[in-house]
């Protein structure tokens, strides 16, 4: 019932004229939510402020901390964010959930493939086949991505969906009950797992990738809210030339990246970020990127991630992909080759 109510306000809020007015020489305001903490998996955006990409583009745009691809997509749906980080399985059950004109759409393809894995202990017999998972224990949080997109690979890989025992611990402690031998594996965004990789030897994990069990899912997409779309699609294509800039220069060399988003959070390890985005470059780089460039996207691909999001998550309505995803504000086909792909 909460949430009913607060997508009822969140409507309201939508309907309310638009306050990106552009005109006079005057910077455009942009609130931009991440899905997550400040690392080099989103590096590039920190390299399109620092470098004064976004200024370039008439934006003053402001980047904060997420807490989640579903708080992301709540975020601008409510309209105190404009755009933001989300999770396209997240954004197709959003918008199962509300009917109708779509609040968020999806504009920019970021991870081109989703990196959901799974890394198990070898010392507990978790080789690179997902069946080595049957009979043991894999921690992961209660709602996360990961986690529910299993039962994904468990139908491509002739498993039951009940093939281990989930075992219900906090972001914060996955590392810990990995280390500790409490569980036998754990989920997690691949590239996230670098804090996992510091503490434990990588040749001493399995990690197990849903990509290559042949669930092609896609990830976390630049999203917008659907009356910034409607009423000054400008500025999204703005923010996405910007943006789409940094990514392809970070592709070239990540060090001014890094560099950049390392202004914004100093503590953080310029090496592990630099091989955390090693790690991102994989499934933002992935093999589609060959064909269509960055952020953009195969509709039949989409297509089938619908049909499985909706009957995987039980969703009583499918929303059409062009609900879900707007490639009309995408940059030039010639500005999104990705130079280690060419």
């Amino acid at each position: 019932m909460q949430r009913r109510l607060f997508l009822a306000a969140t409507a309201a809020t939508l309907a309310a004229p638009s306050v990106f007015a552009q005109g006079g020489g005057k910077l455009t305001p942009l609130k931009f939510t991440l899905d997550f903490r400040i690392n080099g998996q989103t590096a590039p955006f920190f390299l399109a402020m620092t470098k004064g990409y976004y200024k370039d583009e008439g934006l003053d745009v402001s980047i904060d901390t997420g807490a989640g691809s579903v708080a992301s997509i709540t975020r601008i749906a409510s309209g105190v964010y404009q755009m933001g980080l989300g999770d396209i399985s997240s954004l197709v059950e959003f918008n199962a959930q509300n009917p109708g004109t779509p609040m968020v759409q999806a504009v920019y393809q970021y991870y081109n493939r989703a990196p959901f894995v799974i890394i198990g202990r070898k010392d507990r017999g978790v080789t690179s086949d997902f069946k080595s998972l049957q009979g043991k224990k894999v921690a992961a949080a209660a709602v996360e991505s990961t986690r529910r997109a299993w039962p994904m690979v468990a139908r491509k890989q002739g498993m039951r969906a009940d093939a281990f025992q989930w075992q219900t611990t906090d972001f914060s402690a996955r590392d810990n009950v990995m280390v500790r031998g409490d569980v036998d594996a754990a989920t997690y965004f691949h590239d996230s797992a670098m804090s996992l990789f510091a503490r434990m030897k990588p040749e001493d994990l399995s990690v197990l990738k849903y990509a290559d069990a042949g669930v092609n899912l896609y990830g976390n997409a630049i999203l917008a809210g659907s009356n910034l779309v409607a009423q000054n699609p400008k500025v999204v294509a703005a923010f996405l030339r910007a943006t789409n800039r940094a990514i392809v220069e970070t592709f070239v060399n990540p060090g001014p990246s890094i560099a950049a988003m390392r202004q914004r959070e100093p503590i953080l390890d310029e090496k592990v970020e630099l091989a955390r985005w090693a790690v991102t470059a994989q499934y933002v780089g992935a093999a589609d990127t060959r064909g269509h460039g960055l952020g953009d996207i195969k509709k039949l691909t989409l297509e089938q991630q619908v049909d499985e999001v909706v009957d995987v998550f039980g969703l009583k309505v499918k929303p059409a992909s062009d609900a879900i995803f707007n490639t009309s504000m995408l940059p030039l086909r010639s500005e999104r080759n990705l130079p280690a792909l060419t």
